[in-house]
């Protein structure tokens, strides 16, 4: 019965929700990074995000393409990108990236 038991957790724990930062906490994280940058001399006056999410590994879903963080930002020049990322034990996880531009 145990090594059933462990076989089905196993199994399930598999696949846990991970975001992608350059450094991901066992049990919970939040990590900002950046991800590029223009040789735009301007300070960006815009923010835009976008988002997507995962649920145990299992069931993912979202856009967080620059396109759509530009687009949701009413961006037309890019200044720079950073990307977000949040772990909460394997269960839920999220990715955002981050627009700056104008």
């Amino acid at each position: 019965m145990k090594r059933i038991t462990v076989l089905l957790l196993a199994t399930l724990l598999g696949g846990c929700a991970v975001a992608q930062a350059p450094v991901n906490g066992f049990v919970y994280s939040n990590v900002q990074a950046p991800l590029t940058a223009t040789a735009s001399p301007e300070e960006p006056q815009r923010v835009g995000r976008a988002s997507a999410r995962s649920i145990l590994g299992v069931v993912a879903s979202g856009d967080a393409s620059i396109q759509t963080a530009a687009r949701n930002g009413g961006i037309t020049e890019i200044h720079h990108v950073d990307v977000q990322s949040a772990n909460f034990f394997g269960v839920l996880a999220e990715y955002t990236v981050v627009v700056y531009g104008n």
